[in-house]
């Protein structure tokens, strides 16, 4: 009786380490969408293997890219950096012409929070006139 109340209790913190180490590594893995700016962000900051649609031949696998529902250009993750619950990211365009660096914090209460720090703005086309994305913008999956 005792070998199998110790092996139960065994099997139970393996699981639960292991779900802990699974979630944090994938806490950055995955789409987050803002429906307020119909913005999404599809991302792997682990692996580093997502493709942009259209735009695989040219780029290859990325960290991600920043999309826009009405909007067929991309913002590309190039670089993500994490340390715990935030990434430090290296952003451009899908030309190439603009670029900025910001961060992506996963919060508390399950959203993601971004925030641009230096650089250009992200903005996107919606009614063919440029809308800019405020500097701070909170995500859910």
């Amino acid at each position: 009786m005792k070998q199998r109340v110790i092996f139960i209790i065994t099997i139970g913190l393996c699981c639960i380490f292991s779900a802990h180490a699974q979630n944090s590594s994938n806490v950055f893995s995955g789409k987050i969408y803002n429906k307020e700016y119909k913005v999404w962000i599809e991302m792997d900051f682990i692996n580093k293997n997502i493709s942009i649609p259209q735009q695989e031949e040219i780029l290859g696998e990325v960290s991600g890219y920043i999309g826009h529902e009405t909007d067929p250009r991309k913002w590309i993750i190039v670089e993500a950096d994490v340390h715990k619950q935030t990434a430090k990211l290296s952003i451009i365009n899908d030309y190439g012409s603009e670029d900025l660096e910001a961060t992506l914090s996963f919060n508390r209460d399950s959203t993601f929070t971004l925030v641009q720090k230096e650089g250009s703005s992200i903005k996107f086309a919606v009614n063919r006139k440029w809308q800019k994305l405020p500097k701070q913008l909170v995500f859910i999956r």
